[in-house]
């Protein structure tokens, strides 16, 4: 990431922030988190994902889906 954007909006706090931005379930995040299945960490307890990485993940599921 390098368009000199604060990192404070490239980070997505909790299932549900993640979820209303991919367009998941949040049930479905944390199912998909827990696997590895998407690309999450953690802060304490809590699920974060950066958005630019969430991009360039679905840009690669689309690729092998082609």
């Amino acid at each position: 990431m390098n368009d000199n954007k604060p990192l404070a909006l490239d980070i997505l706090q909790g299932a549900a922030a993640i979820a209303a931005y991919t367009g998941f379930k949040p049930r479905s995040v944390y199912h998909l988190a827990a696997t590895g299945a998407i690309p999450t960490f953690k802060v304490g307890d809590i699920i974060c994902a950066r958005k630019s990485t969430l991009i360039d993940w679905i840009s690669m599921q689309e690729g092998r889906a082609a």
